[in-house]
């Protein structure tokens, strides 16, 4: 996902929001976040929790997995507008 040497920004929010752990889950997690990003639609955290289903991490209560999606989404929502 980065470019040119800068992360992307899903990257960086899972980094600012502590979203990894041990880092077993981390690429599968950032993968699915940006796919639910790119399909659009609103999000919420249940939304985020749904998206992110598919993938299981055993470190974390999800709380800060989901706060570094909102805020990944929301500079991707707006670097794309």
């Amino acid at each position: 996902l980065a470019e040119n040497e800068a992360s992307h920004p899903m990257q960086k929010a899972f980094n600012e929001c502590h979203g990894l752990q041990c880092g077993f889950c981390t690429p599968g997690m950032i993968m699915s976040a940006v796919d639910l990003v790119n399909k659009g639609g609103a999000l919420s955290p249940t939304a985020v929790r749904e998206g992110l289903s598919g993938n299981i991490c055993r470190c974390t209560g999800y709380q800060n997995i989901v706060a570094a999606v909102m805020q990944g989404a929301a500079v991707m929502q707006e670097q794309s507008s």
